[in-house]
């Protein structure tokens, strides 16, 4: 009974969190002349992957590695063949030209990164700061070159108070955050009581728990018209899980690919470079897209569940 309340409870609250992070990082994007691109890629996207964190934190100070590697491969695959692909059945998403030449190539390279560092079976420490000092370099180029490329920004005529967009991203973000809590700690113990390996569960039942977050609020920002936000929460989240998550998690404890199989990682990059070609093909990723995208982490996940049985 309390399994089922923590999963249940756990996504409502990242509903209404999700509603104000979004409601929030609009506001600012249209007050300080920034791009919803860049919201999406930066505030949204990090605001979304708190739980990733938390989680790979946690179960790395735990020795609990498996969860930790799987949660960021696990969750990177999650955003894009299940998260981008639902958003995209929803509603099709306009992508913009900068995101195809710039965004989803540095999400795909960052892919290619952290299979290199993890060929000599951990992510060090030195490794750590390497991906850490990569995202600080992403996150100002990101910010000087939205300030000077005033294209695609609208005009906020009505804007709204400062204080309640900084307080709606600040409440959307904690929201998110305790919600995915919730969700992950019901769904793992659901998961254990039925004996699923510690592997498989960082890149099930984690990944998918700890990238709610996302789900919720892209599908949110797309239905209500915010493509940029929902693309921009997808990819961001893809880069931060890795570059920040991976890299903070890596300082603070060597995090070890014992126990991982290189299928996963190889369909960590696969779902990062089918979303290149999509994105391309009339800067758009459609309903049809979006079921490609859905049919292929299907096949995943089923091979995962086979491998369990």
């Amino acid at each position: 009974m309390l399994i089922a309340l923590s999963i249940i409870g756990g996504f409502i609250i990242l509903t209404f969190g999700a509603e104000a992070l979004v409601r929030g990082a609009s506001a600012v994007a249209l007050r300080l002349g920034i791009t919803p691109l860049i919201i999406g890629l930066t505030i949204v996207a990090f605001g979304t992957s708190a739980p990733e964190l938390a989680v790979s934190v946690k179960s790395a100070l735990a020795g609990n590695s498996g969860i930790a590697l799987g949660n960021v491969v696990g969750s990177n695959i999650v955003n894009i063949g299940l998260i981008l692909a639902i958003t995209a059945l929803i509603r099709p998403i306009t992508v913009q030209s900068q995101m195809v030449k710039r965004d989803i190539p540095i999400m795909i390279a960052a892919s290619i990164l952290v299979w290199f560092l993890l060929l000599d079976g951990d992510v060090s420490f030195i490794d750590g700061a390497i991906l850490f000092s990569l995202l600080l370099g992403y996150l100002g180029f990101s910010y000087i070159s939205s300030k000077n490329s005033p294209e695609d920004l609208d005009i906020d005529t009505n804007p709204q108070n400062p204080l309640i967009s900084v307080l709606l991203i600040a409440v959307g973000i904690a929201m998110l955050v305790g919600g995915g809590v919730l969700f992950v700690d019901g769904a793992v113990e659901l998961a254990k009581q039925f004996g699923i390996s510690e592997v498989i569960i960082g890149l099930t039942i984690v990944a998918i728990g700890t990238s709610m977050p996302e789900l919720v609020t892209s599908v949110m920002a797309a239905l209500k018209g915010q493509s940029d936000i929902a693309i921009g929460n997808v990819v961001g989240s893809n880069i931060f899980n890795i570059l920040g998550i991976l890299g903070a998690t890596a300082i603070i404890h060597p995090v070890s690919a014992a126990g991982f199989n290189e299928i996963d990682f190889i369909a960590m990059l696969i779902f990062a470079f089918m979303v290149l070609p999509f994105a391309w093909t009339g800067l758009r990723i459609g309903r049809r897209e979006g079921g490609v995208l859905l049919a292929a982490y299907l096949g995943y996940t089923s091979y995962l569940v086979m491998q369990v049985v």
